[in-house]
């Protein structure tokens, strides 16, 4: 829901071409804020998702989660991250949205033409060498989505630290259909 009489089109364009005359976008979003927060009302939600289900994603700016997956404010949790990948981060958010917000479910989105399937582990060596120090992390990147979704399937359903792993499902995401495609846990 948008309180917006202006598309998100036109918001786009606006920021975009507010950032290309020398402002910040942090400046623009802050007004656009102000603007909304004019109409907000406290909806009285509860913190605990209604569908009691965690989505998992890719930080993808062209997926508009909650436009795909039909869902509202209020019904979810959603997770993102580069790739969607599931890591020791996601594992900790998914436990404290199971054991402490009461979700259930968990869904995990990949998508096509991500951006981690032309990056390698040597993009933390490129950043060792240009600041003198490794990142603790893995860049997780990936060269076939299905596997990925898979592994990340198999990460969640392993944890320890998660109650409920019955209904674990992934997809893949076509950005350029917006359809999602289901991907067995057994390939």
């Amino acid at each position: 829901m948008s309180t917006s009489a202006h598309s998100p089109a036109d918001s786009v364009t606006s920021t975009a071409a507010a950032v290309r005359e020398g402002g910040q976008v942090t400046d623009r979003l802050v007004a656009l804020n102000s603007e909304y927060a004019k109409d907000f009302r406290d909806p009285g939600m509860d913190a605990r998702p209604v569908l009691q289900v965690a989505v998992v994603a890719c930080m993808d700016a062209r997926l508009d989660l909650h436009a795909a997956l039909g869902l509202e404010l209020g019904d979810c949790h959603t997770i993102r991250n580069a790739g969607g990948v599931v890591t020791e981060d996601v594992i900790r958010s998914l436990t404290i949205s199971q054991r402490a917000l009461g979700t259930r479910s968990i869904v995990l989105i990949h998508h096509t033409n991500c951006g981690l399937e032309s990056l390698t582990e040597d993009f933390r060596q490129d950043l060792e060498r240009e600041v003198g120090q490794r990142p603790a992390w893995a860049v997780e990147a990936y060269t076939d989505a299905d596997q990925d979704v898979r592994q990340s399937m198999q990460r969640v359903r392993t944890s320890p630290f998660l109650l409920h792993t019955d209904d674990v499902r992934g997809f893949v995401f076509d950005v350029t259909t917006g359809l999602l495609r289901e991907i067995d846990s057994v390939s």
